[in-house]
């Protein structure tokens, strides 16, 4: 089986290479991307994109030079993995929509251009709409209208409706459609703080998990009474953390994603999956994890406010419409790709996400233009 991976270099596409080498069924692996690792000594490669071949194509070039590129490694493809997506630059709207919408139109018409009979796309926990007031999780038919205010979930929307399309033709290829919730790991944490950070956010938070954290949390503490104060726990790497009454999240780690990827790619396995792992984030679980249960719950408007007050200051990477993402969004159901994929993710969304600040706050990177400092 031959499999091109676009955008193969980044967060996800690192991961799905690896659950792919390890396929025995899987016998070519093609890489597509903007920025291709390089094997010719002027840059470190390794696994897996050492053992990819690699194919360098910029969805926003020509129509011409798109063409070819897609055409060239799309020739005698068993499935297509269109993961490549653009979070920044968060401030460039019309670039957004160039690689994210017509990019990918771009790689659906190279699809059905080149007979590729299985089409596999990252789709995401942000194109669902709202989630129900009883907070209670939902299954890929919950509704796919996006939430307005964010360009990410906006865009996502248009793809959700461009395979609808494609599903609607009488010769089209098998569409299998991802929707993760946020998806860490370890070797992507450089990746994280360029696009969902930025450089101020980042230093603040190494700070926070430093010698001022160290100091704040003291002082905290020390305001307390005595039969208050408790030891902090050894492995907790912040003071405490402010978090939004009321806001749930989730996360699966990059490696159980990729191995949904494989199942599906391998038993080619059509429609949507919701791929979350163990463990609704709320404020107490993350603060559990992270900071030794020290909570400080504030107002979701004073929270959005701030988080929008950062971007438009820059010292943010990204706005308010992420946050109204992660306030309004559902909680997924992920039985399906449980039942039809066998799918059994292998951390839960605390642990993920407990490797991902650790790895930026120790300024982990990984040898790929996307995941590199």
């Amino acid at each position: 089986m031959r499999v091109v991976v676009i955008g193969a270099s980044g967060n996800i596409g690192t991961a799905v290479l690896r659950a792919l080498a390890r396929e025995p069924v899987v016998t070519s692996r093609v890489g597509v991307a903007r920025r291709v690792p390089r094997a010719d000594g002027s840059s470190t490669v390794e696994f897996p994109h050492d053992e990819t071949e690699w194919v360098r194509v910029d969805l926003t070039d020509t129509v011409d030079a798109v063409t070819a590129g897609l055409d060239e490694a799309l020739r005698g493809a068993d499935v297509v993995v269109h993961l490549a997506w653009a979070i920044q630059p968060s401030r460039d709207r019309s670039r957004l929509r160039r690689v994210n919408v017509d990019g990918t139109r771009r790689v659906v018409e190279a699809v059905v251009r080149n007979h590729v009979p299985h089409l596999v796309v990252a789709s995401s926990v942000g194109a669902y709409s709202r989630g129900p007031a009883d907070g209670h999780p939902v299954d890929e038919a919950w509704p796919t209208r996006g939430i307005a205010s964010e360009p990410y979930s906006v865009d996502k929307v248009a793809v959700e409706r461009m395979l609808d399309d494609l599903e609607a033709a009488r010769r089209r290829p098998v569409v299998t459609r991802m929707r993760p919730a946020l998806v860490f790991q370890r070797d992507a944490a450089t990746g994280i703080v360029r696009n969902f950070l930025g450089g101020p956010a980042a230093l603040g938070l190494r700070a926070a998990a430093g010698t001022p954290g160290d100091v704040l949390g003291g002082l905290l503490r020390g305001w307390r009474s005595d039969d208050d104060v408790t030891a902090p726990d050894d492995g907790a790497r912040l003071p405490l953390l402010p978090f939004p009454a009321g806001m749930r999240l989730q996360a699966v780690h990059a490696d159980d994603v990729a191995e949904a990827f494989r199942a599906a790619i391998v038993g080619r396995h059509p429609g949507a999956f919701n791929l979350a792992a163990d463990g609704v984030l709320t404020g107490q679980v993350l603060a559990d994890t992270l900071a030794g249960g020290r909570l400080v719950e504030v107002t979701p408007g004073f929270a959005r406010g701030v988080v929008g007050a950062a971007w438009r200051a820059r010292l943010s990477a990204i706005g308010a419409g992420w946050f109204d993402m992660g306030m309004h969004g559902p909680v997924l159901d992920s039985t399906r790709a449980r039942t039809v994929l066998r799918w059994a993710p292998t951390r839960t969304g605390p642990e993920a996400v407990r490797e991902a600040v650790d790895a930026i706050v120790e300024k982990v990177d990984f040898p790929t233009p996307p995941l590199a400092r």
